[in-house]
């Protein structure tokens, strides 16, 4: 029988007491989970999330995979007992969600909602937006998730040029890559999309200087990393020319009541709403890597760790 830890803490478990029992039935895998600690030469697979039950994976002399219930794997990566596979999750119920927000907060600011949801303009001044394909959208990072919600944005129109820190390739979707092509990618857009994952190449990626190259009147959406972006440069430059911030996560979480973001007239806070895993569709992908590290099939979602990603 395959022996799974569960080891992703008792916060996590009623979500995935049933669903992940299923999944495994529905795939027809026998298999036995553990909450509590068991005997580490006994285990094959790890389900994990940040925050879980296990700080030193050395003692999992047997496991076959660690599979993460977080698309984010900077609190992990590093660890320097972890040498054991490591998958990331990849929902498509989590892409669909991180689609609908970045969608809607698009277009949100695309046709200047606010002004009217929040009343700021009570007579008829008629400010008539320009047509998505007169807006260009930069998306920052091209993996799965930014180069899903490139493509919705591409379908509704609006001109999309995807950015990465080395070159990507995504069909239909224009992208551009290094320093020079942030650069241009930047300059030309008013609408500013982060969804790069946490490395110490890209913490603080959005900075003064590069701030800076955005148009006057830009939007910057960030569902990614709380850390893509400097703080105190962002306030600066709402305080400037920057026209708008809509941030669903941020280095500290929950974000303080007295953090300057949430006073900010500039800025909308979501709390870290735009894509959660679903435990129902996240089950049936790690009982997958289950399925695939039983067949000796590679592992999907793989972490390159040196990469941090």
């Amino acid at each position: 029988m395959i022996r799974i830890y569960f080891a992703a803490g008792a916060r996590n478990w009623p979500d995935y007491r049933d669903t992940l029992p299923a999944a495994l039935r529905e795939a027809g895998i026998e298999a036995g989970i553990s909450t509590e600690a068991p005997d580490p030469a006994a285990v094959d697979y790890i389900v994990f999330a940040p925050g879980g039950d296990i700080e030193d994976f050395s003692p999992f002399t047997r496991t076959k995979a660690v599979l993460n219930l977080w698309a984010g794997v900077e609190r992990i990566v590093g660890n320097p007992t972890l040498t054991q596979p490591l998958c990331r999750m990849v929902d498509p119920a989590l892409t669909e969600g991180m689609v609908e927000w970045v969608v809607g907060h698009t277009l949100r600011h695309h046709l200047g909602m606010d002004r009217h949801i929040l009343k700021r303009d009570a007579g008829w001044t008629q400010i008539v937006p320009p047509l998505a394909r007169e807006r260009p959208v930069a998306m920052l990072g091209m993996g799965e998730l930014g180069a899903a919600c490139a493509r919705a944005l591409a379908a509704l129109n609006f001109p999309v040029t995807g950015w990465s820190r080395s070159p990507k390739t995504v069909e239909g979707i224009p992208c551009a890559h290094g320093e020079a092509g942030l650069e241009a990618v930047l300059r030309q857009a008013q609408i500013v999309v982060t969804l790069l994952p946490k490395t110490p190449e890209t913490e603080n990626l959005l900075d003064a200087r590069r701030l800076a190259w955005l148009p006057p009147g830009a939007v910057i959406l960030n569902p990614g990393r709380g850390a893509l972006i400097d703080d105190a440069a962002l306030l600066a430059a709402l305080d400037g020319s920057l026209g708008h911030a809509t941030l669903d996560v941020f280095r500290v979480e929950p974000l303080p009541a007295d953090h300057p973001f949430r006073r900010h007239p500039k800025v909308t806070v979501t709390p870290h709403i735009a894509a959660d895993t679903r435990p129902a569709s996240a089950a049936r992908v790690v009982v997958e890597n289950i399925r695939r590290g039983e067949a000796g099939l590679p592992l999907l979602h793989g972490v390159d760790t040196s990469r941090g990603y």
